[in-house]
Parts: C-alpha cells; structure tokens; sequence
C-alpha cells in the first residue's frame, strides 16, 4: 500500500514538470518577444506551438501505451523536454524557438497522458476528485513557480532555461525507482474497438467533460503569452507582470483540494457551473483596473480560486462519464481539447489587442468563460456508456 502511494506521489510531483515548463516559457518567451518588437499576434502565433505539439502526439500516444507501459512514456517525455530546454541558447532565432516549443509540446503531452491515465485508472471512485484535485494542484504550483523564472532575465537570457533543465532532472530521476506498469484489462479491451468508434464514444457521452479543458487551456496560455504584451503597453514593469501572473495559479492551489472534495460530495456539474460563472464575474471585474497592479493580482487570484480547477474538475466528470475501457481516449481528448483552447486564446487575444487595444484582453478571457458555463448548463448528461 505504502509503495502504490509512494508512486502516486511521484506521479503527481511529475505533473508539476509540466506546469512549470509551460508556466515558464509562456511569459518568459513572450516578454523576450515583445523586447525585440515582434508584433502581438505574431507572439500569439509563436506560443501556439507547443500545444501544436500537443496536439500532434495526440493520436499516436495510446497504442505505445498499451505496448510499452506508463514509464518508457513519462521517461521519453520528460528527456524530451530537458534536451529542448537546453538547446534554447543555441540560436537565438524565432523560427527555432517555435520548433523547440512544439517538440515540447510533443514531450509534455507524453508526460501528462501516461501520468493522468495511470492516476485516473488506479483511483478509488469515491476519492476521485480528491486524487485528481491533488494533480492539478501540483500543476498548478509548478505554472505559478513557472512565471517568477522571468526574473533571471536580469542576469543572463538563457538562464532560466538552465536553471529549468536542471530542476526537471532532479525530478525525473527520483521517478526512475517507479516499477512500470501497463494498462489493465479493462482498458486494454478498448483495442477491440477502431480508434474512430473509441473517440467517437467518448465525445457521445463525454463532451461536456471537455469544456473545462477547453476553457482552462484557453486561459492558461492567454494569461501567460499575452498578459506579458498587454502589461508592457500599459507601462507595467517586468517585476509587477510577473507578480500578478502566478495569483491565478495561487488561487488555484487554495481552491483545487477543496472544490475536488466538494466534486464529490455534490458532483461535477454543479461545481463547474459554480467555478465558471464565478471566473467570469473575476475577470470582467478587471476591466475596470487598467494597470492597477494590486487591483489586477487580486482579480487574478479571485479568478484562480473559481477556474483554477476546471482542467482536474473536467478530468474527474470524464472520469464519472465513461468506462475504464475508454479512459485512455477520453485522457487524450482532454489533452486535446486543452490544446485546442490553449492554441486559439493567444493568437485570438494577440488580435483583439492589436485591433482594439489593451483593455479587450480581458473580454478574450472573461466571456469564454461564460459561454462554457451556458453550454454546461443547457447540456443534457448522457446514461453512462456501460449501462447501455
């Protein structure tokens, strides 16, 4: 028993690499971006590629986890992510720099499907949202160490790339003692189905469960790539940026273990209309702040208590929706649903800045919020798959 919670917390430690990875890069790029005069959308562009990278591993990430087990994932995954980090100060060139966040993007996406399927197929049901809430805490901590990474600029540009490399290896090599495992039965006999039918099921009953993904990877990389560009334009110093930015993922440490529990007493669904209706009202409440910057981190945190949980909420309703046997699809959909969220915001936001100014970022990231509420509302629970 020791050894089972011994490995989830190694799992869970893991999921923090991933977090700080792209806490760190989104702001860290978009700040040194904006210093060389790279316009708003294209630095919205530019921080799509690592969910393009998400996205492309995507489809071909369930049958070596059915062959090769959890931990030949999470270990290639992890090693791809260290190498990229590092060859960041090789050439000082945008177009590289995209290359080397989508081939991130390829190692995070590796990571957190073989981590997030080995924690949701091993979880007790009735300790689901719990289980799931301490996952998304420890993403969370890792996006809000992520962004305060930015302040080594002063000393050297590459050095937060290093410093990154270096504090993900610590990690990964206390995982290396983990036994591998493989899926169990039940999910295994997902192969029996055609990956289209598989996703196709999964979407049928379960494509409420992806909204929040959606929703949380819109705000996650709009937050940090273009937050950066609109601060700048305000006057806001680099110090006072990078103050703010980590409030949202703090309010989401505070939150996550507590929704999680209340997720399972009362259910996802009233949850998830509770924690987007709340972020809505927090961000649209920002308009109103210019470039206060107390004002701004108290929105961000009030923010982050209401949707810092929506990507684990999201992952326990997949969880209550579907079968054990599906688990793995509906893993990747929510990993593709976020990066779907996580490509469009910046590049949407980094357009509306452009055309309409500073104060429309806020409208980018508060009615979004209002429309997946709407949606959760409005949507009709299917009966769970294996009862039919």
């Amino acid at each position: 028993m020791q050894s089972l919670r011994a490995r989830y917390w190694l799992l869970v430690s893991l999921v923090f690499v991933s977090g700080f990875t792209q806490g760190m890069l989104l702001p860290l790029l978009a700040i040194l971006l904006e210093q060389r005069g790279v316009p708003s959308y294209i630095n919205g562009m530019h921080a799509t590629g690592l969910y393009i990278g998400v996205l492309i591993a995507s489809p071909f990430l369930e049958k070596p986890l059915q062959r090769f087990g959890y931990k030949p994932l999470i270990t290639i995954g992890t090693l791809t992510m260290i190498v990229s980090l590092l060859l960041f100060p090789v050439w000082d060139g945008l177009w590289f720099w995209f290359v080397l966040r989508l081939v991130i993007g390829i190692g995070d996406n590796m990571l957190h499907f073989a981590t997030q399927t080995w924690i949701t197929s091993t979880s007790e049901k009735d300790k689901l949202g719990r289980s799931i809430a301490f996952y998304g805490l420890s993403f969370g901590f890792g996006f809000a160490v992520g962004p305060l990474m930015t302040r080594f600029i002063d000393y050297s540009m590459f050095l937060p790339f290093f410093l990154a490399a270096g504090i993900i290896t610590i990690i990964w090599l206390l995982f290396l003692g983990v036994r591998n495992e493989r899926p169990g039965q039940d999910e295994a006999s997902g192969n029996a189905m055609s990956s289209i039918a598989r996703f196709g099921s999964t979407l049928r009953y379960a494509w409420i469960a992806l909204l929040p993904p959606l929703g949380y990877g819109l705000l996650e990389a709009t937050l940090h790539s273009s937050f950066p560009v609109f601060g700048m334009r305000q006057g806001m110093a680099i110090e006072d940026i990078s103050f703010i930015l980590p409030m949202f993922a703090l309010g989401g440490m505070v939150s996550q273990l507590p929704l999680g529990m209340l997720s399972d007493r009362f259910g996802r669904r009233p949850i998830l209309l509770l924690v987007h209706f709340g972020g809505f009202l927090s961000f649209l409440s920002a308009i109103f702040f210019g470039a206060d910057t107390l004002a701004l981190a108290l929105c961000f945190f009030t923010a982050g208590l209401f949707l810092g949980s929506t990507f684990s909420l999201g992952i326990s309703y997949m969880t209550d929706l579907l079968p054990k046997n599906l688990l793995p699809a509906g893993n990747i959909l929510c990993g593709v649903s976020f990066s779907l969220g996580s490509i469009s915001g910046p590049f949407m936001s980094g357009l509306f800045i452009e055309a309409f100014g500073g104060h429309s970022f806020f409208y980018t990231i508060s009615f979004p919020m209002l429309i997946i509420f709407i949606c959760i509302f409005l949507g009709k629970r299917r009966r769970h798959l294996a009862e039919t």
